[in-house]
Order: structure tokens, then sequence, then C-alpha cells
């Protein structure tokens, strides 16, 4: 019983990430190249409230920029200044 559900997690977890939209259009000019985050962060629960991922509540200007950017920081990858995400 217990290898059925780890199979189907795991199923749930790809088929989630295999079917997410790769290039995503957010407000301002950012697009976000989710399959690529997903890929590099592999923890979904870095960005989302459950690991299967979904609509991140909340999501806007404030968030984006505390979540997104401070990652990039940490990470050291990935823009952190205003015209390297908002591109005109």
């Amino acid at each position: 019983m217990k290898k059925i559900l780890v199979a189907l997690l795991a199923v749930t977890v790809f088929a989630g990430s295999a079917f997410a939209a790769d290039v995503m259009e957010m407000k301002k000019g950012v697009t976000f190249k989710h399959k690529a985050h997903a890929e590099a962060v592999k923890d979904c629960t870095k960005c989302h409230a459950k690991a299967e991922g979904g609509k991140i509540d909340g999501f806007g200007k404030d968030l984006a920029h505390k979540t997104c950017k401070d990652c990039h920081v940490e990470m050291k990858k990935g823009p952190t200044k205003c015209k390297e995400c908002h591109a005109k």
C-alpha cells in the first residue's frame, strides 16, 4: 500500500510539472519561465503554499519583489534590478 501511495505521489508531482505553463506573462512586462524555475528550485513550496503548486494567493508586486527577488539574491542567480525583469 505504501509503495502505491509513493508512486501515486510521484506521478502527481511529475504531471503537475509537465503540464505547468512554460512561460507565464506577468504584469508590467515581466515574463517568468515556470519550468526552468521548477527544475532549478525543485521545491514547489518555496513559492507555492502546497507541494502540488497552484495559484499563489496574494501574488502581486510586493510578494514578487520579496519572494522572487530575495530568492535570486540568495541563490546569486537571476535578475535583481528593476529593468532586468521589467523589460520595456
